[in-house]
């Protein structure tokens, strides 16, 4: 102990407040009284397609990450599942793997932050902690039955103003209805409390603290169509809606605190978990978009615009309110929603249409082009999210002709995305009153220029993309970071954040005009086809 003293009082450059720099190691830790002070955020991202371990440091750069794909299940049309173990499974691997990378161990990570995809279900035995049925996904239309007879029943209206949603298959909810009306005996262990649900940063949770917590934050419960988004608990009403016991949910925590502690068998050692959110508000916090009017899109295998609201929690019939964070025993809102399909439709030319090789390719072949030659493409694969909300819409291209080229096919894949993107934002600057100030872009398909210009053009604001794109995990690396004290306030937060490129609106108000009224009747006939 003397000597380690020793060496951190040669190796440390001390300031004047007491704080110093300690050069002893590969990277410098910040040192307060001598003693060595961890930095360094372990991020467990984990996202539709893979999951994403990522290590920060304290002003939020990357140290290192490993990624890795799981094996998605699609049983029926409309069908979408997952292997809760084989998540689990892969979450952790990544997250050792870039502790490793960075060269580092569980002894240098100060906390863990969990993001995931936010209304995917798992139901466990609390006993064995083995899940009874595969992971429903989010984008999974299964429970498209149940909804309808709920809405034929009159519920839509109730369940809109407890939660700012609409009656979808996409929430919780009805996932949780199906489990329970499916697997044998489930309805009765449920009621018994012998069965757990949780969405998947309830689930990672779970796991890491060896199932000592079963716990979710407010971004996440807010997507179950179970929680009360404005006395922020479990509502009795909703549950006795779809016959839930109440036994089976997690706690709800915010998003940023003290969550629990990895059993020392995963990293070495016990690490706190001191933030949580569902990977779209994680992606609005590492967007720093902390002011009514900001928004951020992220563009993966689906995509979410939202817009900041503060303290404001607009009523809306299109379900488009929901908690975008809890912190400082107060949540503050968002207003925002699913576009099911984006960056699944370039993947659809590239896997099955074999149009490109490569998701890249989609911006030289759409740049090459002076226009879409009339071509529209409603990506309604299965069926239109908000704000249209048609269960029955299926895809289309319409506007083929003998000279249609698969680069128009290709432009019109990717401006779907900015016209989706035109739909939601536009309804919810209608229902908030708030106007749209700006978008800051993240995910994937965000690094494709023209997709970028052309969502300028069609917004008429301009868009604007951080040099880190992966503000996802970011986000739970702030709220993390918020919850062991790395970080000390959101503006600080703000100084932080950097922008990489802006673009600003070219097109003419009568070109964006006659497009995107193009656009709307083309999205009017694809609805209704089931």
């Amino acid at each position: 102990m003397l000597r380690e003293k020793r060496e951190i009082k040669e190796k440390t450059r001390w300031n004047i407040w007491g704080i110093g720099i300690y050069t002893g190691y590969k990277k410098p830790v910040i040192i307060r009284g001598g003693y060595h002070m961890k930095q360094f955020i372990l991020v467990m991202d984990q996202g539709t397609t893979g999951s994403r371990g990522v290590v920060y440091d304290n002003k939020g750069r990357t140290i290192a990450y490993d990624y890795e794909e799981y094996e998605q299940f699609y049983p029926n049309s409309g069908w979408w599942e997952q292997d809760g173990k084989t998540i689990w499974d892969v979450t952790l691997r990544m997250a050792q793997s870039a502790i490793k990378k960075a060269g580092l161990t569980g002894e240098d990570i100060a906390a863990i932050g969990i993001t995931n995809q936010r209304e995917t279900t798992t139901v466990w035995d609390k006993k064995t902690g083995e899940p009874i049925a595969k992971t429903i996904v989010w984008g999974c239309r299964r429970t498209a039955d149940i909804c309808a007879d709920l809405i034929e029943k009159g519920c839509n209206d109730m369940v809109n103003k407890k939660t700012g949603l609409v009656i979808d298959p996409t929430y919780s909810g009805s996932k949780i209805r199906w489990i329970l009306d499916n697997v044998e005996g489930a309805q009765e262990k449920a009621e018994k409390g012998e069965l757990l649900f949780g969405s998947i940063d309830c689930w990672l949770l779970y796991n890491l603290t060896k199932g000592k917590v079963h716990a979710t934050d407010y971004s996440n419960a807010a997507r179950s169509m179970l929680m009360n988004a404005h006395e922020l608990k479990w509502d009795e009403e909703l549950l006795q809606m779809l016959n839930i016991p109440s036994a089976i949910l997690p706690e709800i925590k915010s998003s940023v605190g003290v969550f629990g502690y990895t059993d020392p068998e995963y990293f070495g050692v016990p690490i706190p978990i001191t933030g949580i959110a569902g990977d779209q508000s994680a992606a609005l916090f590492g967007q720093a978009c902390f002011e009514e009017g900001s928004a951020k899109k992220t563009y993966g295998t689906s995509a979410v615009p939202l817009m900041y609201t503060g303290d404001n929690a607009p009523e809306t019939e299109k379900g488009l309110l929901t908690v975008a964070w809890g912190k400082d025993g107060k949540v503050k809102y968002s207003m925002g929603a699913s576009i099911l399909i984006a960056g699944q439709v370039v993947q659809w030319l590239r896997d099955k249409m074999n149009i490109v090789e490569t998701a890249a390719e989609t911006e030289q072949m759409a740049a090459s082009i002076p226009d879409n030659g009339g071509l529209y493409f409603v990506p309604a694969f299965t069926g239109l999210g908000a704000p249209h909300w048609n269960t029955g819409a299926r895809g289309m291209l319409i506007g083929i002709t003998a000279a249609t080229t698969k680069e128009q096919m290709a432009r019109a894949a990717l401006e779907s995305m900015a016209y989706q993107t035109r739909d939601l934002l536009e309804e919810m600057e209608r229902n908030s009153g708030i106007k749209l100030k700006e978008l800051k872009v993240d995910g994937g398909a965000s690094q494709n220029d023209f997709l970028m210009q052309f969502q300028a053009d069609i917004l008429n604001c301009r868009v604007v993309r951080p040099k880190d794109i992966e503000t996802t995990a970011l986000g739970a690396c702030y709220l993390a970071g918020l919850g062991c004290g790395i970080f000390k306030s959101e503006e600080e937060i703000k100084e932080l954040w950097e922008a990489d490129k802006i673009f600003y609106p070219q097109m003419d108000d009568t070109t964006r005009e006659e497009l995107y009224q193009q656009w709307c009747k083309a999205v009017e006939k694809s609805k209704d086809w089931l």
